[in-house]
C-alpha cells in the first residue's frame, strides 16, 4: 500500500470518494445532509483549495497500482501545548468492496510515520458518535477518546 499524493488530474476521483463517504455519514445526523444529488453536481472547490494549502493534503491509496481510497490530512500545531504539534485525519474512505482488507489500518499505520517523520507529537481523527464500526475501527488502532464534539442544528 502507498499513499500518493493527489493532484489536479485527481481532484474528479476525490470528489466521487468524498461523495461515498459523505453519503454513508448522512445516516448518522441530519447535519450531515448532503446538498447534491450526486458526485457530479459537487463542485472540486474544497480539494482544489488543498493543492494551495500547504497543511493540507489528499492522498490517493494505491495497493498494486490500483486506488482503492484516500485520505485527507491536515497538519497543525497548538502552540500553548507541551505537546501541540499534531496531524488530523479529516478523511479517510476506504472504496467499499476493499473494506476488511487491511487496507485503512495500513492507511493509518503510513500516516503515524508520516507524523514522525514530520516532528509531530500526536494524531487526531474525529467521526460520528454513531458510527460503531470508525469508532471500533479506530479504537482497535490505537486511538482514544479525547474530547467530544456537540452540534446544534439553528433552525
Amino acid at each position: 500500500m502507498e499513499l500518493v499524493a493527489a493532484g489536479e488530474d485527481d481532484l474528479d476521483a476525490l470528489v466521487e470518494r468524498w461523495y461515498d463517504l459523505a453519503t454513508a455519514m448522512e445516516a448518522h445526523s441530519e447535519l450531515n445532509e448532503i446538498a447534491y444529488e450526486d458526485a457530479e453536481a459537487v463542485p472540486d472547490d474544497g480539494f482544489r483549495a488543498h493543492l494551495d494549502d500547504p497543511s493540507v493534503t489528499d492522498y490517493l491509496v494505491v495497493v498494486d497500482g490500483e486506488t482503492v481510497g484516500f485520505v485527507t490530512l491536515e497538519a497543525g500545531e497548538r502552540p500553548s501545548r507541551e505537546r501541540g504539534r499534531y496531524l488530523d485525519v479529516v478523511n479517510l474512505e476506504i472504496d467499499p468492496g476493499r473494506r476488511n482488507e487491511g487496507h485503512g489500518s495500513a492507511v493509518l499505520e503510513r500516516v503515524e510515520a508520516m507524523a514522525r517523520e514530520d516532528d509531530r507529537d500526536y494524531l487526531t481523527v474525529s467521526c460520528e458518535w454513531g458510527n460503531d464500526g470508525a469508532r471500533r475501527f479506530y479504537r482497535d488502532a490505537g486511538f482514544e477518546p479525547k474530547q467530544v464534539t456537540y452540534a446544534r442544528p439553528l433552525e
